[in-house]
């Protein structure tokens, strides 16, 4: 089914849809552009939680605009897929690199943004958005576990509290989805399932190329399967029971971001009881919302930009009194 233009009317397509909104909104400053761009009752999923209402964005947005006012964030990868006639889900990878004034020096920062909008008839219904905030701790000289005790964990609310969707290829939180590139979004899910959550990493170089690259938090980059076996134990190595749900999935062929993507929302769920990483070990559940983004070449993934915040996780175990004992034997 064709998608109506009344899902991104002013604009050509989907793609400048969200490339210019969001260039308004956080380029321009027009702040205002939200009570116009957003639902009353949209729905904001982050790393700290779920924000109801379109005053928690205009608030948040105002303070992360008012931090860094020089933030330019360039579109760096628009994945997109219809959802219904009328309504598309985006997979938005921004990249930034902006100058903060620290101690009266300029300090560079590097740092990436992915953002899933649900938009509806061109208003935002629900956004699921993940943040790099390990790069600017790292690159800005703060300790992230001082910066995570400042920040609150409220939980997760809605669609997030529901169970994963049974067929994600079918129907995922943000709706049913068309059924295109089946193969590869088969393959990619394959791959979650057997080297993430199954844990047979010496079958990374089954799916992906040996050129591989792995952009990831701390504005990382990680190369061969090498690498990327090392980088993957690391993150699931104070979750030792961790699993990857995924909630979401949307694919989308375009030249111009080379090619075949498949955008992948994931829930990454286990209990801090493994390497104590994060300070004291809980033994409590956590919850991790992340993003990736796999490009896909002649049926290998050669590329994964994959997005989560690491600050907000630590925000979310400090939340938890420290009760676990350590009783694991080695």
């Amino acid at each position: 089914m064709p998608l109506d233009p009344v899902a991104y009317q002013p604009y050509e397509d989907p793609d400048d849809f969200i490339r210019e909104v969001t260039d308004r909104i956080w380029v321009q400053r027009d702040i205002s552009y939200i009570v116009d761009n957003y639902e009353p009752d949209s729905i904001v999923h982050g790393g700290l939680g779920t924000v109801t209402g379109r005053d928690g964005v205009i608030e948040g947005s105002l303070m992360r605009i008012a931090q860094v006012p020089q933030h330019v964030g360039q579109a760096e990868d628009v994945v997109w897929e219809a959802r219904g006639d009328d309504a598309f889900l985006s997979s938005h990878l921004v990249f930034s690199s902006d100058t903060h004034v620290v101690d009266g020096r300029p300090v560079p920062i590097r740092k990436r943004t992915i953002a899933n909008c649900l938009y509806r008839r061109g208003r935002m219904v629900e956004e699921w958005v993940v943040r790099d905030d390990l790069a600017d701790c790292l690159q800005l000289g703060l300790d992230p576990a001082e910066v995570a005790r400042g920040l609150r964990f409220r939980g997760y609310e809605g669609s997030m509290t529901k169970p994963a969707p049974a067929d994600v290829l079918a129907a995922g939180d943000s709706g049913p989805r068309a059924d295109e590139y089946r193969p590869e979004c088969e393959m990619v899910l394959e791959f979650v399932d057997e080297v993430w959550n199954a844990r047979r990493l010496h079958k990374v170089g089954e799916y992906m190329h040996r050129d591989l690259f792995l952009h990831t938090v701390g504005d990382r980059t990680v190369l061969r399967p090498d690498g990327y076996q090392k980088d993957l134990l690391a993150q699931i190595a104070p979750f030792p029971d961790a699993r990857f749900e995924i909630r979401d999935v949307q694919a989308n062929h375009a030249a111009r971001y080379a090619g075949l993507r498949v955008a992948v929302l994931w829930v990454m769920r286990g209990s801090y009881r493994g390497v104590a990483d994060f300070g004291p070990l809980t033994g409590k559940p956590v919850e991790l919302l992340g993003v990736s983004q796999f490009l896909v070449q002649n049926g290998r993934i050669v590329r994964e930009v994959r997005v989560f915040d690491q600050i907000s996780l630590r925000a979310q175990i400090n939340s938890h009194e420290s009760s676990f004992a350590d009783t694991n034997i080695y």
